[in-house]
């Protein structure tokens, strides 16, 4: 029987410390707006709580709060921007990882995968992992596809690369074996019960509709 499980994404917490890409500051969320969504998913074994871009916040304000509450996490981070100004460095990775959280690939550089040359692909998902992978001293075979932008080619990219799970943004509960898995992410305009709607409630047969439709188009496009 197949488990249903929800996917949540975290990017940055609390004050920005670096200049933002243009609408980054939409999924920028306050401390009380994390913890939150923290305080619904303790207890809860159908959740998973991913980071995305390997922001400084990811150790300095998520992991004392996500230790806190017993909970674990996984990390996507940007193998070519670790230790840039806001971003998470080398000790703050190997600060997650004692602390049992997992560490997977969000790319290289933050770029959209639909739009890459094959020399940026090789970086993109070869190199980035193989670094990280020498970072951690662990394989790294999960990856977060930046801006949730996929196509048939780039799954096609992913198999090849035996990447072993791949997160998307497309929103909805998931299959928890399934090998992509969607995710929603947070906004900077949640309210106190966002998470809790997220986590029990039922969509719509509408939403659900075009939710697969839309998962659907992504896969074949290309």
């Amino acid at each position: 029987m197949s488990v249903s499980v929800v996917n949540l994404t975290v990017h940055g917490i609390g004050p920005t410390e670096r200049p933002l890409e243009p609408d980054e500051d939409r999924t920028w969320v306050t401390v009380e707006q994390f913890e939150q969504v923290l305080d619904a998913a303790v207890g809860r074994s159908d959740v998973r709580i991913t980071f995305d871009d390997g922001n400084a916040s990811d150790v300095r304000i998520a992991l004392p709060r996500l230790v806190e509450r017993g909970l674990k996490a996984d990390f996507f981070v940007l193998a070519g921007l670790l230790g840039q100004p806001g971003r998470l460095d080398l000790p703050g990775l190997h600060e997650l990882m004692r602390a049992g959280m997992r560490i997977g690939s969000h790319g290289w550089a933050h770029r959209d995968w639909r739009r890459l040359t094959d020399e940026q692909a090789r970086e993109e998902i070869g190199q980035a992992n193989k670094v990280l992978a020498e970072l951690t001293g662990e394989p790294v075979t999960e990856v977060a596809i930046p801006f949730g932008s996929y196509d048939r080619h780039v799954l096609r990219r992913l198999r090849r690369a035996g990447v072993r799970r791949v997160y998307t943004s497309d929103g909805g509960r998931a299959t928890a074996d399934s090998w992509l898995q969607p995710r929603n992410s947070l906004h900077h305009d949640i309210g106190p019960k966002w998470a809790h709607e997220v986590l029990t409630g039922q969509p719509s047969l509408p939403l659900r509709a075009r939710r697969t439709a839309a998962r659907a188009v992504k896969r074949l496009r290309g």
